[in-house]
């Protein structure tokens, strides 16, 4: 189709597709990850957070402006950034809609405009920001189109697109000059390839080239067929899920519509629907063989069950006061408030064991292959209910969504940028409950400096890292996140990376930890500590169950 002007219905469709197609295309970003472990997951990440925005697209009705769609968008993506590059996505379409505000269709100057604002917001989210990644295509992309729009004026929408790709995938291919180890990895960067993914599902929506959307998983509904004589508690106001902000309605309803009129047909359905979707929201409307089961949120709960009144008789009313629930939750949250609170990402129940025994309250599930969302990470903050919540989000790519979550957070959040379990597990315990939140920065900053931190893997595909020859399957020893030995075992990995690990730490008699994961069988595990402590008489090594995956051992020697 030839498009000069792209209204709100069409823009849905474009973000759709790109969904779409990064999804499509999501284990092939994934395999572009520089290093060959198995927690490649830029594909993932940025396809996760795409999700978020479609999700949240589905509340924008038919015929919204293009601000609404595009608002829609960043907020949904903003909360289920993942990993760095989902969270610069998320920036990118932040600029975007700031750029398109109050807009109800935008021509190719103005969207030119939307990608230099996004192009900017991304920089700026970004603490030290680095060429040849995701960041650099974005920014390129925005200067290209400026100057085609400078040249002529008049450019369609389909003329910017062709300009969007053609100089993003130039510009893909010039990062692993920008960036050496994409270059000695042979790859281009996995973040800016996610990124044109997205942009080809835009241009495949305008060549009117079919892509299957799978739409977000509708909730389920409450299961009607049940004879409304058994629901006798019914479900009641969720308060964990209200946050601070005002509640828009704030009334929820809960009845049955019994002994229903003469004649009642689902024709009468779609008229109780939608009238309460005019007047309210949270609506669920179930019909069973002679019942009509009713939840909504509104601000009339008489003009509802008035209107409930003209399809049969009104059982098991509850009507909540959800804006005075609230009040009294925050005022109990309130008062059983603590002062501080430690929040970490962990993976593995041994693991998960370790956190807790060193006084880590609140935990996330995530790491290696599933970095926790933006909005898991406020979720959590806010459950710990502390005025000082210190963060250790225990692996780089977690790092910066977890700087985002910061900003979004009612109380004070410290993020320590610890990039490895071993080095969160220091910090924790160094973490003194006595002490003001500025002496327990400085302590467990101190901590972890002082750590110096292993994994042992295995590696997904063959590549050249740091000079080194790596052949799909090989054991790889990491050390503070670089890779420093390659072995054909686990166990000659594990040997050579200690060696390494207590001549970087430098002390006479170091500790060395070592965390076996789920598929490392105890015994050998004990075995293996049995001749590393012959080898080693002056090294005292502590052997814990983490049971986390894709990592056969973490380490730590300090």
């Amino acid at each position: 189709m030839f498009v000069q002007t792209v209204d709100g219905d069409l823009f849905r469709s474009l973000f759709l597709g790109g969904a779409a197609n990064l999804e499509i295309n999501r284990t092939y970003v994934d395999s572009l990850n520089v290093f060959p472990v198995p927690d490649g997951d830029t594909g993932t990440n940025m396809s996760m957070t795409m999700q978020g925005a479609v999700k949240e697209l589905s509340s924008v009705p038919a015929g919204a402006s293009v601000s609404a769609v595009m608002d829609a968008v960043s907020i949904g993506a903003l909360k289920s950034a993942r990993g760095n590059s989902g969270v610069i996505l998320s920036q990118l379409f932040r600029g975007y809609s700031t750029a398109l505000k109050g807009m109800d269709a935008f021509d190719a100057a103005t969207f030119s405009k939307a990608l230099e604002s996004g192009s900017s917001a991304a920089y700026k989210a970004v603490m030290r920001p680095k060429e040849g990644t995701i960041l650099t295509v974005a920014r390129l992309i925005a200067e290209a189109c400026a100057k085609a729009v400078e040249e002529n004026p008049e450019l369609s929408f389909n003329d910017l697109m062709g300009v969007i790709l053609s100089s993003g995938d130039e510009a893909l291919q010039k990062t692993p000059d920008l960036l050496p180890v994409l270059k000695e990895a042979g790859v281009v960067d996995s973040g800016g390839m996610g990124l044109m993914s997205v942009y080809r599902g835009f241009m495949a929506v305008l060549n009117e080239e079919e892509i299957s959307v799978q739409a977000p998983e509708e909730p389920k509904k409450e299961a009607a067929e049940q004879s409304y004589l058994a629901e006798e508690q019914g479900e009641g106001a969720n308060l964990e899920v209200f946050s601070t902000e005002d509640i828009e309605f704030g009334y929820c309803s809960e009845f049955f519509i019994v002994h229903l009129i003469d004649g009642f047909s689902e024709t009468d359905l779609d008229k109780i629907r939608e009238h309460f979707v005019r007047v309210g929201d949270s609506v669920v409307v179930a019909h069973g063989d002679d019942f009509v089961k009713v939840h909504v949120h509104s601000n009339c709960p008489g003009d509802i069950l008035q209107f409930a009144l003209q399809y049969g008789e009104l059982d098991r009313l509850k009507i909540e006061n959800m804006r005075e629930q609230n009040r009294q939750l925050l005022a109990a949250r309130k008062r059983s408030e603590k002062e501080y609170a430690l929040l970490a990402v962990s993976a593995g129940i041994g693991i998960d064991e370790v956190f807790h025994s060193i006084g880590v309250e609140e935990l996330i599930s995530g790491g290696q292959t599933m970095n926790p969302s933006i909005d898991t990470i406020v979720n959590a903050v806010r459950h710990c209910n502390a005025r000082n919540v210190f963060v250790l989000p225990n692996n780089s790519n977690i790092i910066l969504a977890a700087q985002q979550a910061q900003e979004l957070c009612d109380c004070n959040v410290i993020v320590l940028p610890t990039k490895t379990i071993p080095q969160g597990i220091t910090a924790a315990m160094a973490f003194n409950p006595d002490a003001s939140v500025e002496e327990n920065v400085d302590a467990m900053s101190e901590a972890i400096e002082s750590v110096v931190s292993g994994a042992v893997t295995y590696a997904i595909r063959d590549t050249s890292f740091n000079g080194t020859q790596i052949h799909e399957g090989d054991i790889i020893g990491l050390m503070d996140n670089e890779i420093v030995t390659v072995e054909s075992g686990v166990n000659e990995a594990v040997r050579d990376l200690i060696g390494k690990m207590v001549e970087k730490i430098g002390i006479d008699d170091p500790i060395v930890n070592l965390y076996y994961g789920e598929s490392v069988e105890q015994e050998k595990a004990e075995a293996l500590m049995e001749v590393l402590q012959e080898l080693n008489p002056e090294i005292e090594f502590l052997l814990t169950p983490g049971e986390q995956p894709l990592y056969y051992y973490y380490l730590s020697a300090e």
